[in-house]
C-alpha cells in the first residue's frame, strides 16, 4: 500500500488528476517538476524531481527533514532535535528524522516564467499516512471541516498590497551571506503619493504587465492591479474562492511575484513596512463570507438588515479574538508598525459599514448577494492557512456563543474598544491565553507556534539597532 492509499487520499478524483498531470508533463515536454510545501511561515520549500520520477511521487511521496518545520524566519532551527522528543515531545522530530511531502495533483501548474518546469503543492504526512500536525495546510483543512459540519463553506477574496522596487545590488559577496543575509539595495520605480493616478501606473506598467501575464497564465483568479498611495507600492485583488482555493492562490501568487520580479531585475517585497525612506505600510485585507452548504446562498445576507444574524455573530467572534488571532494575521515584529491611528489601518477591534478606519468593514447591504466582511487587520507576509484558519475559529466561536459585535463605529479612532496588540509579544501572550483559539488550533500547535515566534523576538532583542546607536552612542 503506497502513501496516498495509507492516507485515504487515493480517491477516484485524485487518480484522475494524477493521470492528467502525467499527460500534461509528457505533452508539454517538461523536464522537471517542483514539489513544494508551505512551511510554518507560509514560505514555499521543497524539492525538484526530473519528470520521469513524478508519477511515483504522486503515490509514494518524497521525504524531507522535519527541521524544515522547526525554523524561525532566519531559517535557524529553534527546537533541539537531538534531544528526546526532538525538544517538543514528539518522537518523530528526534534526530532530524524525515516526514513525507505528498503532491496534490489537483494543484498542478506549468510555470510560465520557467516553461521547462511544472509545479505541485504538497501536503505533509508521516510515513504511515497520518497528517503531520505542524502542516499549516492541514490546520486550515481541519478548520474547514469543522465549519462544514456546522453547515457552511468559507469564501475568501484577496486584496494584497506589496512593494515593487528596481534591484540595484544583490549583495552576493561571500561576506554578505548569513542567517539572515544582507538585504539587497533597491531604488524606487515611482515616487508615489498619487493614489490611483494613471501616470503612476504607467511608470510601473512594463513590469506589471509581465507579472500580470504570468499570474493569469497560472490560472490564478486575478481581478485588478492598482497603484497604491506609497512610493513603489501596488495592490492586487483576486476573485473570491472557496475553501483551500484562496489560501493556495495566495501562496502561489506571492512566490510568483517574487520569482518573476527577480528574473527581470526587480525586487518584490511583502514585508509590511520596509526601512526605506518615505515608503508606506502594506496590508492584506481578507474579504470573507460563509456559504450555506444546503442552499448555496450567502449566509451573511439579510433582507432587511445590513448583515444577517449569522454574519453578526461571526463578525463578533472576529472582534472578540482579534488580539490573539493577530499572532496569525500579523506574524512578524515589523507588521505591528502598521497599526497606527488615522492611517487607513486599524488600531482597535471595531467594525463599521464601509469605513476604512475600522478593523472589520461590512460591505453590501440588505438583499445584496455579495454582502461580506473585509478584515483589514492582516499583513501581506502572513501564512494564508493560519490567517484564514484564525478567522474560521474566531467566527465559529462567535456563532456558537451568539456574540454581539456592538454598534457600528463611525469615528474609528475615537471609539472606545480593545486595542490591537502593539507588538508581536503582546499578540503571542493573547494567543496563549485565548481558549477558543487554543481549542481550534490545538494546544500542541499553539505551544509550538509560541516557541517558534518567541525565538524571533529573542533574536531581535539581542541585536543592537540603528536606533540605539543614534540615541546613545554620542549622548553617553
Amino acid at each position: 500500500m503506497h502513501l496516498a492509499e495509507k492516507a485515504g487520499l487515493w480517491t477516484a478524483d485524485r487518480q484522475a488528476s494524477a493521470r492528467e498531470a502525467e499527460r500534461r508533463i509528457q505533452a508539454g515536454e517538461l523536464s522537471v517538476v517542483r514539489l513544494a510545501f508551505a512551511d510554518q511561515h507560509g514560505i514555499l520549500r521543497g524539492k525538484t524531481l526530473v519528470a520521469a520520477e513524478v508519477a511515483a511521487a504522486m503515490k509514494s511521496g518524497l521525504g524531507f527533514t522535519t527541521t524544515m518545520l522547526l525554523k524561525d524566519t532566519s531559517h535557524r532551527t529553534v527546537f533541539p532535535v537531538w534531544t528526546p522528543g526532538g525538544g517538543f515531545g514528539m518522537k518523530e522530530l528526534e534526530g532530524a528524522a524525515d516526514v513525507m511531502m505528498l503532491p496534490d495533483p489537483a494543484t498542478f501548474r506549468v510555470l510560465p516564467w520557467a516553461p521547462h518546469s511544472s509545479w505541485m503543492l504538497c501536503d505533509i504526512l508521516f510515513p504511515d499516512g497520518r497528517p503531520m500536525p505542524l502542516d499549516t495546510r492541514h490546520i486550515l483543512r481541519r478548520s474547514l471541516a469543522t465549519l462544514a459540519a456546522q453547515g457552511y463553506d468559507f469564501v475568501a477574496g484577496l486584496e494584497v498590497e506589496c512593494h515593487l522596487f528596481k534591484l540595484e545590488k544583490a549583495h552576493l559577496a561571500a561576506g554578505d551571506a548569513g542567517q539572515p543575509a544582507r538585504p539587497p539595495e533597491v531604488s524606487l520605480l515611482n515616487h508615489g503619493y498619487q493614489y490611483l493616478t494613471e501616470q503612476r501606473y504607467d511608470e510601473l506598467d512594463p513590469i506589471l504587465e509581465i507579472l500580470r501575464s504570468n499570474i493569469v497564465d497560472l490560472g490564478l483568479p486575478l481581478r485588478s492591479l492598482e497603484v497604491e498611495f506609497g512610493p513603489s507600492q501596488i495592490e492586487f485583488t483576486f476573485r473570491p474562492g472557496t475553501g483551500l482555493d484562496s489560501a493556495d492562490a495566495m501562496l502561489l501568487f506571492r512566490s510568483t511575484v517574487k520569482q518573476v520580479a527577480q528574473r527581470h531585475g526587480h525586487h518584490a517585497s511583502f514585508m509590511c513596512r520596509p526601512a526605506i525612506p518615505n515608503v508606506m505600510s502594506s496590508g492584506w485585507h481578507l474579504h470573507q463570507s460563509l456559504k450555506d452548504r444546503k442552499t448555496g446562498a450567502n449566509a451573511f445576507v439579510d433582507s432587511v438588515e445590513p448583515l444577517s444574524a449569522v454574519g453578526r455573530h461571526y463578525m463578533a467572534g472576529l472582534l472578540e479574538h482579534a488580539r490573539g488571532a493577530a499572532a496569525f494575521s500579523t506574524p512578524t515584529l515589523n507588521g505591528y508598525k502598521r497599526y497606527r491611528p488615522f492611517s487607513l489601518a486599524p488600531d482597535r477591534a471595531i467594525w463599521g459599514r464601509d469605513n476604512r478606519g475600522v478593523m472589520v468593514r461590512v460591505l453590501g447591504g440588505p438583499g445584496d448577494p455579495a454582502t461580506h466582511l473585509e478584515n483589514r487587520v492582516g499583513e501581506p507576509a502572513a501564512n494564508p492557512y493560519l490567517y484564514m484558519a484564525s478567522q474560521i475559529v474566531s467566527g465559529l466561536d462567535g456563532i456558537a456563543r451568539k456574540l454581539d459585535p456592538g454598534p457600528s463605529a463611525d469615528t474609528p479612532y475615537q471609539t472606545k474598544a480593545p486595542g490591537l496588540p502593539r507588538t508581536l509579544s503582546e499578540a503571542l501572550a493573547a494567543l496563549g491565553r485565548d481558549p477558543a483559539l487554543r481549542s481550534g488550533f490545538g494546544d500542541f500547535f499553539v505551544d509550538y507556534y509560541l516557541k517558534l515566534k518567541q525565538a524571533e523576538i529573542d533574536r531581535f532583542n539581542s541585536e543592537v539597532s540603528d536606533w540605539e546607536q543614534r540615541e546613545y552612542f554620542s549622548l553617553f
